[in-house]
Protein backbone atom coordinates (compact mmCIF):
# COMPACT_ATOMS: atom_id res chain seq x y z
CA UNK A 1 0.00 0.00 0.00
CA UNK A 2 2.79 2.34 0.92
CA UNK A 3 4.51 1.66 -2.41
CA UNK A 4 1.33 2.48 -4.31
CA UNK A 5 0.88 5.74 -2.35
CA UNK A 6 4.46 6.72 -3.13
CA UNK A 7 3.95 6.06 -6.85
CA UNK A 8 0.85 8.26 -6.82
CA UNK A 9 2.86 10.96 -5.07
CA UNK A 10 5.55 10.61 -7.77
CA UNK A 11 3.00 11.12 -10.52
CA UNK A 12 1.63 14.23 -8.80
CA UNK A 13 5.12 15.74 -8.43
CA UNK A 14 5.98 14.92 -12.07
CA UNK A 15 2.87 16.74 -13.27
CA UNK A 16 3.75 19.74 -11.04
CA UNK A 17 7.29 19.79 -12.47
CA UNK A 18 5.98 20.02 -16.03
CA UNK A 19 3.55 22.83 -15.10
CA UNK A 20 6.24 24.79 -13.25
CA UNK A 21 8.69 24.45 -16.16
CA UNK A 22 6.06 25.80 -18.54
CA UNK A 23 5.24 28.63 -16.09
CA UNK A 24 8.97 29.47 -15.71
CA UNK A 25 9.24 29.87 -19.52
CA UNK A 26 6.26 32.17 -19.53
CA UNK A 27 7.78 34.26 -16.74
CA UNK A 28 11.11 34.49 -18.61
CA UNK A 29 9.34 35.53 -21.76
CA UNK A 30 7.42 38.11 -19.73
CA UNK A 31 10.69 39.55 -18.31
CA UNK A 32 10.16 38.32 -14.75
CA UNK A 33 13.50 36.65 -14.22
CA UNK A 34 13.41 36.64 -10.39
CA UNK A 35 10.03 34.91 -10.24
CA UNK A 36 11.20 32.39 -12.86
CA UNK A 37 14.31 31.78 -10.72
CA UNK A 38 12.20 31.21 -7.62
CA UNK A 39 9.97 28.83 -9.55
CA UNK A 40 13.01 26.87 -10.82
CA UNK A 41 14.32 26.58 -7.22
CA UNK A 42 10.96 25.17 -6.20
CA UNK A 43 11.15 22.80 -9.19
CA UNK A 44 14.63 21.69 -8.14
CA UNK A 45 13.40 20.99 -4.60
CA UNK A 46 10.55 18.88 -5.97
CA UNK A 47 13.00 16.94 -8.17
CA UNK A 48 14.98 16.12 -5.03
CA UNK A 49 11.75 14.97 -3.39
CA UNK A 50 11.12 12.82 -6.44
CA UNK A 51 14.58 11.21 -6.06
CA UNK A 52 13.91 10.55 -2.36
CA UNK A 53 10.57 9.02 -3.25
CA UNK A 54 12.25 6.78 -5.81
CA UNK A 55 14.73 5.60 -3.14
CA UNK A 56 11.89 4.91 -0.73
CA UNK A 57 10.04 2.89 -3.37
CA UNK A 58 13.24 0.93 -3.99
CA UNK A 59 13.60 0.26 -0.27
CA UNK A 60 9.96 -0.83 -0.01
CA UNK A 61 10.30 -3.20 -2.97
CA UNK A 62 13.45 -4.69 -1.46
CA UNK A 63 11.61 -5.11 1.84
CA UNK A 64 8.68 -6.84 0.08
CA UNK A 65 11.11 -9.21 -1.63
CA UNK A 66 12.79 -9.94 1.72
CA UNK A 67 9.41 -10.64 3.31
CA UNK A 68 8.41 -12.98 0.47
CA UNK A 69 11.74 -14.80 0.70
CA UNK A 70 11.35 -15.10 4.48
CA UNK A 71 7.90 -16.62 3.96
CA UNK A 72 9.42 -19.18 1.60
CA UNK A 73 12.14 -19.92 4.14
CA UNK A 74 9.45 -20.43 6.79
CA UNK A 75 7.69 -22.95 4.55
CA UNK A 76 10.98 -24.79 4.01
CA UNK A 77 11.64 -24.83 7.77
CA UNK A 78 8.10 -26.12 8.38
CA UNK A 79 8.72 -28.87 5.82
CA UNK A 80 12.00 -29.77 7.52
CA UNK A 81 10.23 -29.83 10.87
CA UNK A 82 7.54 -32.21 9.57
CA UNK A 83 10.22 -34.40 7.95
CA UNK A 84 12.17 -34.50 11.20
CA UNK A 85 9.04 -35.53 13.11
CA UNK A 86 8.44 -38.34 10.59
CA UNK A 87 12.02 -39.53 10.98
CA UNK A 88 11.69 -39.50 14.78
CA UNK A 89 8.49 -41.57 14.57
CA UNK A 90 10.23 -44.04 12.25
CA UNK A 91 13.17 -44.25 14.65
CA UNK A 92 10.78 -44.99 17.52
CA UNK A 93 9.25 -47.85 15.52
CA UNK A 94 12.62 -49.22 14.43
CA UNK A 95 15.27 -49.02 17.13
CA UNK A 96 18.99 -49.50 16.52
CA UNK A 97 18.90 -52.77 18.46
CA UNK A 98 16.09 -54.03 16.22
CA UNK A 99 18.02 -53.10 13.07
CA UNK A 100 21.19 -54.77 14.40
CA UNK A 101 19.17 -57.90 15.28
CA UNK A 102 17.66 -58.06 11.78
CA UNK A 103 21.07 -57.51 10.16
CA UNK A 104 22.56 -60.25 12.37
CA UNK A 105 19.78 -62.68 11.45
CA UNK A 106 20.26 -61.85 7.78
CA UNK A 107 24.00 -62.46 8.03
CA UNK A 108 23.38 -65.78 9.81
CA UNK A 109 20.94 -66.82 7.08
CA UNK A 110 23.44 -65.84 4.37
CA UNK A 111 26.18 -67.84 6.12
CA UNK A 112 23.87 -70.86 6.46
CA UNK A 113 22.96 -70.64 2.76
CA UNK A 114 26.65 -70.41 1.87
CA UNK A 115 27.32 -73.61 3.84
CA UNK A 116 24.49 -75.35 2.00
CA UNK A 117 25.89 -74.15 -1.32
CA UNK A 118 29.34 -75.49 -0.40
CA UNK A 119 27.90 -78.87 0.52
CA UNK A 120 25.97 -79.07 -2.73
CA UNK A 121 28.94 -77.86 -4.75
CA UNK A 122 31.01 -80.92 -3.87
CA UNK A 123 32.82 -80.23 -0.67
CA UNK A 124 31.65 -83.62 0.67
CA UNK A 125 34.08 -86.30 1.80
CA UNK A 126 34.38 -89.61 -0.04
CA UNK A 127 32.45 -91.36 2.71
CA UNK A 128 29.62 -88.87 2.33
CA UNK A 129 29.58 -89.34 -1.43
CA UNK A 130 29.58 -93.14 -1.07
CA UNK A 131 26.71 -92.94 1.40
CA UNK A 132 24.80 -90.65 -0.96
CA UNK A 133 25.36 -93.02 -3.91
CA UNK A 134 24.18 -96.00 -1.85
CA UNK A 135 21.08 -94.13 -0.77
CA UNK A 136 20.42 -93.09 -4.38
CA UNK A 137 20.76 -96.71 -5.55
CA UNK A 138 18.42 -97.91 -2.82
CA UNK A 139 15.83 -95.30 -3.78
CA UNK A 140 16.06 -96.15 -7.48
CA UNK A 141 15.76 -99.87 -6.72
CA UNK A 142 12.63 -99.23 -4.69
CA UNK A 143 11.05 -97.11 -7.39
CA UNK A 144 11.90 -99.30 -10.36
CA UNK A 145 10.22 -102.62 -10.92
CA UNK A 146 12.35 -104.44 -13.42
CA UNK A 147 10.74 -107.04 -15.74
CA UNK A 148 11.75 -110.63 -15.28
CA UNK A 149 14.67 -111.81 -17.32
CA UNK A 150 13.71 -114.53 -19.86
CA UNK A 151 15.30 -117.88 -19.21
CA UNK A 152 15.29 -119.00 -22.88
CA UNK A 153 18.42 -118.52 -24.94
CA UNK A 154 18.50 -115.64 -27.37
CA UNK A 155 18.15 -116.44 -31.12
CA UNK A 156 21.25 -116.20 -33.18
CA UNK A 157 21.67 -113.04 -35.07
CA UNK A 158 22.00 -113.07 -38.82
CA UNK A 159 24.87 -110.96 -39.95
CA UNK A 160 24.06 -108.03 -42.12
CA UNK A 161 26.91 -108.67 -44.51
CA UNK A 162 25.38 -111.94 -45.75
CA UNK A 163 21.89 -110.47 -46.16
CA UNK A 164 23.23 -107.66 -48.37
CA UNK A 165 25.09 -110.09 -50.63
CA UNK A 166 21.99 -112.15 -51.29
CA UNK A 167 19.97 -109.22 -52.63
CA UNK A 168 19.77 -108.78 -56.41
CA UNK A 169 21.55 -105.74 -57.80
CA UNK A 170 19.29 -103.15 -59.45
CA UNK A 171 19.82 -102.59 -63.16
CA UNK A 172 20.83 -99.24 -64.42
CA UNK A 173 18.84 -97.93 -67.39
CA UNK A 174 19.95 -94.97 -69.46
CA UNK A 175 17.46 -92.20 -69.83
CA UNK A 176 16.52 -91.24 -73.36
Amino acid sequence: QQRDKLKQYQKRISLNLERERALARQLLNGGKKEKAMLLLKKKRYQEQLLDKTENQISNLERMVQDIEFTQIEMKVIEGLKIGNECLNKMHQVMSIEEVERIIGETQDAVEYQRQIDEILAGSLTEEDEDAILEELNAITQEQMELPEVPSEPLPEKISEATSVKNRPKPELVAAS
